[in-house]
């Protein structure tokens, strides 16, 4: 093997870090993390469209609607079979015994710019009282618009993501059998316009209001683009210049939302959800200094049956009578000092040493609120 030379070594070792170093400079200067115009926005126009329609699932077993107590399956089934050339007495159509089948709901989501021929997902629900849609079989159903208008047709099996038993008055089950999912359910068969491509600008809609957001995509688009082509009409509406030619127009959209955002600071934030308990609170948290005293008040009533008994000969009545006790019991409440938390981690300090319950924490937040401490908006949902 041939000996490397100290000048030899140097070529060598300068041609292999050269390009390290020139990468590392480029990942240094890509901003880590950093948002894209596509992941705070998105253009108008560019939308999914809701469809639903109302069908018949058959092929059950023995678990469909009860046609006494459902008369628009019987109804349905009816109109069906008169479709396909069976015409059925009223008299015998009002005396089916519809135990296969079941009176559904379908719904699905027609993704922007779908075509005719393409194949979406479907969701179908029993509206009636069927006890399981598992093992049946959409048959053709037109989907609907807003507008009125069939834009899909579905059919197919149903997967049904759960199973049940009884026997003898008992019953088990497992998730929920009313419910399933038709993947690739139902073929588009009319395409929606879009206006994606009429004018000669586009706009974009935040998926938040927010004026700071506004002003750098702005920044980022004339800064990458050119000066010029981007204009915040408010605080959720950007207007950007983009080409007439369809190409170069999706070309052009395709490059706007790769651009980076600098990141800011998202408005301080609590959202309270009353009905579970849960609290969240955002990065930009803030609590001033305050006082905090709680303390729990329980209310037991208990109610003892207590029976009068008349003396004998006095033709007297037995009564039963209630005898009730109210107990109040209030657990003393300290008075704790809250130091001022300027983060997100000295907030959730502070409040887990008042040691409240999640229901407690959320009158104690509004409490907060209430007193000027939280330096955040309280939202209650």
């Amino acid at each position: 093997m041939k000996a490397l030379s100290l000048t030899s070594l140097q070529r060598h070792f300068r041609a292999v870090w050269l390009p390290l170093a020139v990468l590392a400079a480029a990942v240094a200067a890509t901003p880590a993390h950093a948002l894209r115009i596509k992941e705070v926005a998105a253009v108008q126009g560019v939308r999914t469209n809701q469809l639903t329609g109302y069908g018949l699932v058959v092929g059950l077993d023995g678990t469909g609607d009860q046609t006494t107590q459902m008369p628009y399956t019987t109804q349905a089934m009816s109109n069906y079979l008169q479709q396909m050339g069976i015409s059925l007495p009223p008299s015998a159509a009002g005396q089916l015994q519809l135990k296969n089948v079941a009176a559904v709901i379908i719904t699905a989501q027609l993704p922007a710019f779908a075509q005719p021929g393409q194949m979406i997902d479907v969701n179908v629900s029993s509206m009636g009282n069927a006890k399981s849609l598992k093992g049946g079989t959409l048959i053709t159903t037109p989907l609907r618009g807003a507008d009125g208008e069939i834009y899909a047709l579905a059919q197919g099996n149903l997967v049904v993501g759960g199973a049940g038993a009884a026997a003898g008055g008992s019953k088990v089950q497992i998730n929920h059998l009313s419910a399933g999912r038709i993947p690739q359910g139902a073929q588009v068969e009319r395409a929606v316009p879009t206006p994606l491509h009429e004018g000669d600008t586009i706009t974009l809609g935040l998926n938040a209001s927010d004026f700071q957001t506004a002003r750098r995509v702005v920044q980022a688009i004339n800064g990458k683009l050119g000066q010029g082509l981007a204009t915040a009409l408010d605080g959720r509406t950007v207007q950007v210049r983009a080409p007439s030619d369809p190409g170069a127009r999706v070309g052009f959209i395709a490059d706007l939302e790769e651009l980076a955002l600098e990141s800011t600071a998202p408005s301080a934030k609590v959202v309270i959800n009353a009905r579970t308990g849960s609290v969240v609170l955002n990065q930009a948290v803030t609590l001033g200094p305050c006082a905090i005293a709680h303390g729990n008040l329980s209310i037991t009533i208990s109610s003892t049956p207590v029976v009068s008994q008349p003396n004998p000969l006095s033709q007297g009545q037995t009564v039963v009578t209630q005898k009730s006790e109210i107990t109040i019991n209030q657990e003393p409440g300290n008075v704790i000092q809250m130091p001022p938390s300027p983060q997100l981690a000295d907030v959730v300090r502070a409040l887990n040493s008042l040691g409240a319950t999640p229901g407690d924490l959320l009158a104690i937040l509004q409490a907060i609120k209430a007193a000027g401490a939280l330096n955040a908006e309280l939202e209650v949902i």
